[in-house]
């Protein structure tokens, strides 16, 4: 991650603080988010290598089942880690000759090449492109040095900092979620990409403040998340629609998410030392079309021109919601409210603009 003096709240100082401010107001309360949830046989996980200190993106893999891709977010160097479901690290791939600034994001393409994107710019438009590195996922799982693709990106309308990446998985079309305190926007990158001209992202939709999202495996649900909340939306004609919240695992510094190979269970991962990822798993209209029981509403897609999207309390968005669910928003809502003081303290100190 690059680092920055040029403000009290520049980069990620903010959202940081706000974390710690959560986690200490969980403890004092005595607390606890409900447990993390584990499908059939996808279960909580620790990363357990001392290298992985800042795990910031998360992709399943489709040649070793279990297994899933992840990185450090900062510029310790061109490594990519294939970690088990046990936490184990099973491969380090070494990218030859890349030199990375501030790697925030990976996704796999239907190319069987992970994309590892380099679009994290922490001092808010400093850099006039940023860049993504593809490489053909590796077929044996062991330590190794590959050859990656280099593609250069800018934006539209300008550089950002931006911290989520997605391919989809049918169509190969990138997208790139930027990051701003007051939300961010959604943009799509060319129909193929360009090895040797600068490729433009635009702006497609309009996101929050987002630190990771992935598409389902059949392409038709996407996932966004922040450090204190996650959206599913439905993904058709090329933008994405509302479904409502998915719950999320309190995490001190949730950087990343992603599906499981099935397309039935989500993952959020966190940045730290040992950091836990947690399942899960996805219910009634959240599912994907490809995993609905025959017959079931909505298990093809919709029509063309999409529906109205669903609020997020609606039964769609949520599958029904227990006791528990009620009594841990009242929670959330209060720790909101203590997150919203430090954000409004933290402004009014800030030196300057988004």
């Amino acid at each position: 991650m690059v680092r920055s003096n040029t403000g009290d709240f520049a980069g990620r100082r903010l959202p940081r603080a706000c974390a710690t401010a959560l986690a200490a107001v969980v403890v004092a309360l005595g607390a606890t988010a409900p447990p993390a949830l584990a499908a059939d046989g996808v279960h909580q996980f620790t990363i357990a290598d001392p290298r992985i200190t800042e795990s910031s993106g998360l992709a399943a893999s489709t040649a070793h089942p279990g297994v899933y891709w992840t990185h450090n977010d900062s510029d310790d160097g061109p490594y990519v880690y294939g970690v088990d479901s046990t936490g184990r690290t099973v491969a380090t791939i070494t990218l030859r000759g890349v030199k990375p600034r501030d790697v925030e994001a990976i996704s796999l393409g239907p190319d069987g090449r992970l994309y590892a994107a380099d679009i994290g710019d922490n001092l808010n438009g400093s850099w006039p492109e940023v860049w993504i590195y593809a490489f053909a996922e590796p077929k044996d799982l062991r330590d190794q040095t590959v050859d990656a693709v280099r593609y250069r990106v800018h934006y539209e309308d300008g550089p950002r900092n931006a911290e989520a990446l997605m391919v989809h998985p049918v169509t190969g079309r990138v997208y790139i979620a930027s990051k701003r305190e007051h939300g961010g926007n959604l943009y799509q990158g060319p129909e193929t990409l360009s090895a040797t001209a600068v490729n433009t992202f635009r702006k497609v939709a309009e996101v929050p403040w987002v630190t990771d999202g992935a598409f389902s495996p059949d392409g038709t649900r996407l996932v966004l998340r922040g450090y204190f909340w996650a959206n599913l939306y439905r993904w058709q004609d090329a933008a994405p629609e509302l479904l409502g919240p998915v719950d999320l695992p309190f995490q001190r510094q949730g950087e990343s998410v992603t599906f499981t190979a099935d397309g039935r269970t989500v993952l959020f991962g966190s940045e730290g030392k040992d950091s836990p990822v947690s399942p899960v798993p996805l219910k009634d209209s959240q599912l994907p079309y490809s995993v609905r029981p025959t017959g079931s509403p909505s298990a093809a897609p919709a029509p063309a021109g999409g529906t109205t999207p669903a609020t997020p309390g609606s039964a769609e968005a949520s599958g029904g919601k227990s006791d528990d669910d009620k009594v841990s928003g009242r929670g959330l809502l209060v720790l909101a409210l203590v997150v919203g003081g430090v954000v409004l303290a933290g402004a009014r100190k800030k030196r300057r603009g988004d």
